[in-house]
């Protein structure tokens, strides 16, 4: 599978842009500042539905604009379908091949990515709603009905959140009855996440492990372990234990909700212990193992975008990244970089097709301004 054409009209820097990649390397080179992580986001965006970077629809919209385009003709399998995305007054649209999806999820994991950018180390920094957000991104574009009970369990959490709210001033007059329903949902959606999530972690820890392995030269040891409560023999009767709890804090305190992922190395917390580099490079494993894992399970590689990666990592960990992309693990493959002499020296000794383009002047034939 890989991105054939892409087009942008008023997204974010870019006016209007009509670009055609090679399917394998494309890289994207110019100065800081004129649109590269952009574009990947534009890719991203294709595939899963939002952008990697904003979470507010309007802020990808250009300067002074009203709308925005992105549409990207992708070839899978012998295929070519066209996805299109518009935003305009609040609302966005989503087709393929002019049919328009009823629900955005229904998108996810017909065209997959990796995405490995420089704010992927807040994996490691940030709270686990960070990590949970990241897992749930993999195993979701591998697995739909992982996806609808996700979206579902969210739904009745909201639900059930709210009746707390009402009741938490008058927790007396709360009838148990009407929290029952939401109950047993929470219960038999969070039992069949947990477990999915589960064995997705198992699945996964091995193909981490090696990667890392890989990226360092076994420098040090490295773990992930998925943390959940809902497995405990216990679970149930401590969600229902806790009824008087989330009348207090107007919130539902158990359930998958609150899984969480320990990071260690040399069996110390990651974020605590781990160098800046140590915390790239795990991440850094992570995505090529979510890459691993997603092709393993589908048959099809995802599309890989790395942004800044040159910038991020020391020579050798370059060098075993190129090596990886020499003997053709990856399929159709993004890079941006700054310095396109560097690009340029590392890709010259590399047997694959690669095609550079200069995002400064392509974002200067369509008027726009950073």
């Amino acid at each position: 599978m890989y991105l054939q054409q892409l087009n942008l009209m008023n997204f974010k820097n870019y006016e209007e842009a009509h670009i055609t990649f090679s399917p394998e390397i494309n890289c994207l080179v110019g100065p800081n500042g004129c649109g590269k992580t952009n574009m990947l986001d534009a890719i991203y965006y294709l595939c899963m539905t939002r952008s990697a970077f904003s979470s507010v629809e309007s802020q990808n919209v250009r300067h002074k604009e009203k709308y925005f385009m992105v549409m990207g003709i992708f070839e899978k399998e012998g295929k070519l379908s066209k996805v299109h995305c518009g935003y305009q007054n609040s609302k966005k649209s989503f087709q393929l091949n002019k049919k328009e999806y009823e629900k955005l999820s229904i998108h996810i994991g017909s065209f997959s990515c990796v995405l490995i950018a420089p704010n992927d180390t807040d994996l490691v920094r940030e709270g686990s709603e960070e990590r949970r957000k990241f897992f749930d991104s993999i195993i979701s574009q591998a697995n739909r009905e992982y996806l609808n009970d996700l979206i579902r369990y969210n739904q009745v959490l909201k639900q059930r959140n709210n009746l707390l709210k009402m009741y938490a001033d008058i927790p007396h007059q709360l009838d148990k009855d009407l929290l029952q329903p939401y109950d047993i949902l929470m219960l038999e959606l969070g039992k069949k996440i947990y477990s999915v999530r589960k064995r997705f972690a198992d699945d996964l820890k091995e193909s981490f492990e090696k990667f890392y392995s890989y990226l360092t030269d076994e420098a040090e040891e490295v773990s992930m372990r998925y943390k959940s409560e809902v497995g405990e023999t216990s679970f149930e009767e401590n969600f229902f234990g806790s009824l008087q709890k989330d009348l207090l804090l107007q919130r539902t305190t158990k359930g998958i909700h609150k899984d969480d992922y320990d990071f260690r190395i040399n069996g110390y917390p990651l974020k605590k212990y781990g160098s800046q580099g140590q915390q790239k490079s795990f991440v850094i494993a992570l995505k090529l193992a979510q890459f691993e894992l997603i092709y393993q399970l589908t048959g099809i590689k995802p599309v890989l975008l790395l942004d800044d990666i040159f910038d991020k990592l020391d020579d050798a960990r370059i060098s075993k990244l190129l090596q990886m992309v020499t003997e053709h693990q990856f399929g159709q493959i993004f890079i941006t970089d700054a310095r396109p002499e560097r690009t340029k020296r590392l890709m010259e000794h590399i047997d694959i097709e690669v095609q550079y383009l200069n995002v400064s002047e392509i974002t200067q034939e369509g008027s726009s301004t950073t």
